[in-house]
């Protein structure tokens, strides 16, 4: 479990758990092979002997075969085959062979993903369906050695509560990571729509001062008043532009960001201070394009945040990185920002591999809100990468461009 409360498995670990359920069930399907087969010679075995076993295998397809079926239809499948089975043992006149291994097996396993996965209307009895069915496996020998097997059915019952007891659990994780991430993304959508606000307040005190002093000389220098009035048209536009964003933002809906007033300088300070801090040195790298790009300030603000989120995951899971590179370059129409991290020293996790962060989660929300895309995964050399795409701003023939950073007046 990591520090929010949910199961923290990188892929190598939920591989790992695959692999360990699959050995499991292996050795449960030898056993019940073993079981049957006979030890002295001339030996019978009961009436359908096999069965259990080809059921058990049968079942084990239908829970786990890579097709696109709900929780809800495998459950029903493999309980009615199991009963049917169950049904023509117990009362088969010569004695049966009990209840299989693999077959107990793959029903718990399922269980436990019933109670986790399956939709609630119909998860109550579809586990009281599966839990019986599990209990009632024994009475394959017959029901005439009830006495025999009630105690075996016992056992099963309690391993019945069992899963569906952690099924539950994890069901419960499921829930409160899913609230967790739709707080994130609320989050985010507020501080957007905050930045937002304050880029509107700016233009708009803009545009009163500009239309101010245009009334001021208009008797004795006309000729200055047009200057002014394009202003307040430029100003004007991209107030409307920002407040389109605003409302989109807030139909679909505290870490305190601010708009750097220089883009460059600001994540200059932001990588010497993380080198300060004994972390491994950043180089940072523009291209000229990138230089000359202009970005609405609620993007400024985003490719800031993008830069900030992926050296704090450098700190946490990648001690030891020996070297980091955070690049900006673009092209007409697109600014790319990328944050790039060798491998970690002791084999730390990735910051990908983890279930539980949401600093990545709402990092994505807020690009995706701003018209960009994110994308994140490994490097060949075993480091990680993280970077995003933003729209840039169309050049104006008004006045001309102030260049990455810059703030509009």
């Amino acid at each position: 479990m990591d520090e929010d409360g949910f199961p923290a498995l990188s892929p190598r670990g939920r591989r790992t758990l695959a692999a360990l359920i699959t050995a499991w069930l292996l050795l449960m399907g030898l056993a019940d092979i073993w079981s049957r087969m006979p030890l002295e010679y001339m030996r019978t075995l009961p009436a359908g002997a096999w069965l259990p076993v080809l059921s058990g295998v049968a079942m084990a397809v239908v829970v786990f075969a890579p097709v696109r079926v709900r929780i809800e239809g495998r459950a029903a499948v493999a309980a009615v085959l199991s009963l049917t089975v169950t049904g023509w043992l117990a009362w088969a006149p010569e004695d049966g062979p009990g209840s299989g291994t693999l077959e107990s097996a793959v029903l718990l396993v399922l269980l436990a993903r019933t109670a986790r996965t399956a939709r609630p209307w119909a998860a109550l009895g579809l586990c009281l369906l599966l839990g019986a069915t599990i209990v009632a496996g024994p009475a394959r020998s017959g029901l005439r050695y009830v006495a025999h097997w009630s105690g075996f059915s016992s056992l099963l019952l309690l391993a019945a509560v069992a899963a569906a007891g952690f099924g539950c659990h994890l069901r419960m994780l499921d829930d409160r990571r899913a609230r967790a991430i739709i707080a994130v993304r609320e989050g985010e959508r507020l501080q957007l729509a905050h930045d937002l606000h304050d880029f509107v307040a700016h233009h708009v005190t803009g545009m009163v001062v500009q239309a101010q002093a245009a009334l001021a000389i208009r008797e004795h220098a006309p000729e200055q008043v047009e200057p002014l009035l394009r202003g307040i048209e430029k100003a004007g536009n991209e107030t409307l532009d920002s407040m389109h964003r605003l409302v989109r933002v807030l139909r679909e809906q505290d870490r305190g960001t601010v708009r750097p007033d220089d883009l460059l300088a600001e994540l200059a300070l932001l990588i010497s201070r993380f080198g300060q801090a004994g972390h491994p040195t950043v180089r940072l790298d523009v291209s000229a394009e990138a230089r000359a790009a202009e970005l609405d300030p609620e993007v400024e603000t985003t490719v800031h945040r993008l830069v900030q989120e992926a050296l704090t995951n450098i700190t946490r899971h990648a001690p030891g990185a020996r070297d980091a590179r955070v690049g900006l370059t673009a092209s007409p129409g697109t600014l790319t920002a990328e944050v790039v991290n060798g491998p970690p020293s002791q084999g730390a996790m990735p910051p990908g591999g983890r279930s539980g962060g949401f600093g990545l989660i709402g990092l994505r929300e807020r690009i995706e809100v701003v018209g960009g895309t994110l994308t994140t995964g490994p490097t060949p050399d075993g480091g990680w990468q993280v970077t995003g795409t933003f729209p840039v701003r169309p050049q104006r023939p008004v006045t001309a461009a102030p260049g990455l950073g810059g703030s509009p007046a």
